[in-house]
Order: C-alpha cells, then structure tokens, then sequence
C-alpha cells in the first residue's frame, strides 16, 4: 500500500520546507530503553569522519556489539576505531574492526561483500559514504563520471550485494535494515540528461557537468533506483529506506577549496547547518526504529516523506525502469539479475 503523505511532493521540495526543517525539526533522539542493539552487529560506510563517524557512535551507545568500520583510507579507519573505543565506559568493550571499501572500485565492493558473508550475524548496514567532486573527473576503470560512479553506481551495487546477506541473516519477525542515505538536494536536481539514451552515458559528458548538480542528480538516482528495487523485490526479512540528514557541518564539500567557497560554504552553514551528530540520528532512526512501513521510502526527521517530485509522475516512472534496466547491464559481471531473482523478485 503505497504511503499517505502529509505533504505533497511538490510542497516539500520548496525552499520553505528546507527552511522549517533546518531551523524548526530535528530527527528523534533514541536511547538504549528505546532500542537495545546488545548482540548486533552493524556495517557503517564512510565511518571515519562526519555523519557516518555520528551514526557509529549512536549505534555503540545503544549497546551494538560488532561495528564494521567500512573505510577506503584504512589508517583512518583505525584512527576513528580508537576515537570509538575511547568513548566506551563499558567493562566490556566492543568488538570494532576495519575493513576496506572503496567505492570507486567496483572489485573492492565485490571484496566487501564476499567477507561480508563470513559475519555471524549481519542486523543493519549504514550507507553513509559518498562525495561532491568540484570539477568532471572520469573514473578510470569505467568511463564513468566519479560522482555518479561512486554515489550511484557504488550503491546500487553495494545494495545489491548485501541485501541477500542481509536476507539470509534476518528473519520476518526480527528484520535487518539496509539504509541507504538519501539528500533533500534529489528534489533540486536539474537531471537535464533525462531524455539520454543511454541515460549513464549521458551523465558522464563533461560538458554538462556541474559540481553541485551532478551530486543532486546522483542521489536523485538513488531515489528512483529504490523505487525500482522494491518494486522488484517483495519485503521479506530486510527493511530498506533512504533518510535525509539534512544540511549539517560535515566535510562533503572539502575539494572546494577556494575562498570564495569556503567562506559561503561557512556562512551558510553556520546559519542553517546542523551539527553532524544531530544530523547522524536520522541515519540511527531509520535503522532501529523505523519498521516495514517505511520499506522502500524516504524519510525526515523520523517520518515517511516524498521523494523527489519526479518520482511519482509518469516521466519518472519511464525514467526509472531504464535506469534500472541499465544498472543491472552494467553490473551484470556480478551477475545482480540472478541475485534479484533470488530474492524472489523479477529483474
């Protein structure tokens, strides 16, 4: 049943509501009475720095027992773990590790995946990891432009790969959670290569390559390849949203290194910006306390709400299927059409 919106796409992608939502709500606050994480094991990608950092320490703070640091600069990774482990007053520490993910790679994804099914146990995987790339850099193994490589094609493959871990480690009655981080800036995105035939090729042409746009269009692509996935696949024993942090004082934009940037960049942060641990909360909500009504949905500040307007019109729908048609080519070399039949669903 799809969901009974409180607002209309359209009204909240308008400016206002960014405003309300950054000056006047916050995601809830859970505490281990509310969500007790005692003998789970969690994946947190991008955890080193910034929201995924956050997201890592709230889920310690509710009792997780095994955090996978899921980093592609692995030094870091083990600089955050002790950051970690120093908050920790427990007698009994958790179990914290490092492992290797680079998401520009779609090897070190398939690596990722392949360790990932020796865990015990697998119970919520975070994908928080992702970049704005200040000017067009082509991947080098692909072709593919980097930021649609590394927040597109790496989630949808990354997705894809863990869902049926997830599934065989879950069950109906105690459901994992797959979340996948989503952006308010999927709703702004000027998507002029729409009409592309193919659509990826389109996205990699550097002459309509715009830094903030590319990066709104890449997480409008993860909105529409969600909707396509759950579609696809019925809800078994993983529960899969998309919740928007909103605008916080992270380190997304660090390549923009001009003064010119960093001071609006500041300033507009400063006014508007959430704090990253307040912003990490909305990724902890969607994790532990959101249940199979927000499967497949996008959610803010605890609540299932619209995607980007786009997705709910015929025009997206069409634009949907082929992107999902062209994701499962692409990524046929990891034979994901088998994988999504073996979900019981039809590719």
């Amino acid at each position: 049943m799809a969901p009974q919106f409180d607002i209309t796409p359209e009204k909240r992608a308008s400016m206002l509501a960014f405003f309300q939502r950054q000056l006047f709500r916050e995601p809830p606050v859970w505490t281990r009475q509310d969500a007790d994480l005692s003998g789970k094991t969690a994946i947190v990608t991008g955890s080193n720095t910034g929201l995924g950092f956050e997201c890592s320490a709230q889920l310690l703070d509710l009792g997780l027992s095994r955090l996978i640091l899921a980093v592609r600069s692995e030094s870091k990774g083990e600089e955050a773990k002790k950051r970690l482990l120093e908050r920790q007053n427990s007698s009994n520490p958790p179990i914290i590790e490092v492992w290797k993910l680079d998401l520009s790679s779609y090897d070190s994804i398939v690596a990722f995946a392949e360790r990932a099914k020796s865990l015990p146990r697998l119970d919520i995987a975070v994908h928080n990891a992702g970049l704005i790339k200040k000017n067009y850099e082509k991947n080098e193994h692909t072709g593919h432009e980097e930021t649609v490589q590394v927040n597109y094609l790496g989630l949808a493959l990354f997705t894809l790969l863990l869902l049926p871990i997830l599934e065989d480690k879950n069950t109906v009655e105690q459901p994992g959670h797959l979340v996948l981080v989503s952006s308010d800036t999927a709703a702004w995105a000027e998507f002029k290569e729409k009409n592309s035939v193919p659509l990826l090729a389109g996205l990699d042409n550097p002459k309509s390559f715009k830094s903030q746009d590319q990066y709104a269009t890449s997480k409008l692509l993860g909105q529409l390849f969600l909707s396509q996935l759950v579609k696809r696949t019925p809800l078994s024993s993983t529960i899969i949203n998309a919740p928007n942090p909103g605008l916080c004082k992270s380190s997304l934009a660090r390549e923009h290194d001009s003064l010119f940037d960093k001071l609006f960049i500041l300033a507009f942060h400063s006014l508007l910006g959430r704090q990253t641990a307040v912003g990490a909360r909305a990724f902890t909500d969607a994790a532990v306390k959101q249940g199979p009504e927000s499967h497949g949905q996008y959610l803010e500040d605890g609540k299932v709400q619209p995607m980007a307007p786009i997705a709910y019109t015929p025009e997206g729908h069409i634009i949907a299927e082929r992107l999902w048609r062209e994701t499962l080519d692409e990524l046929a070399f990891a034979k994901v059409a088998d994988i999504v039949r073996s979900l019981g669903g039809q590719p």
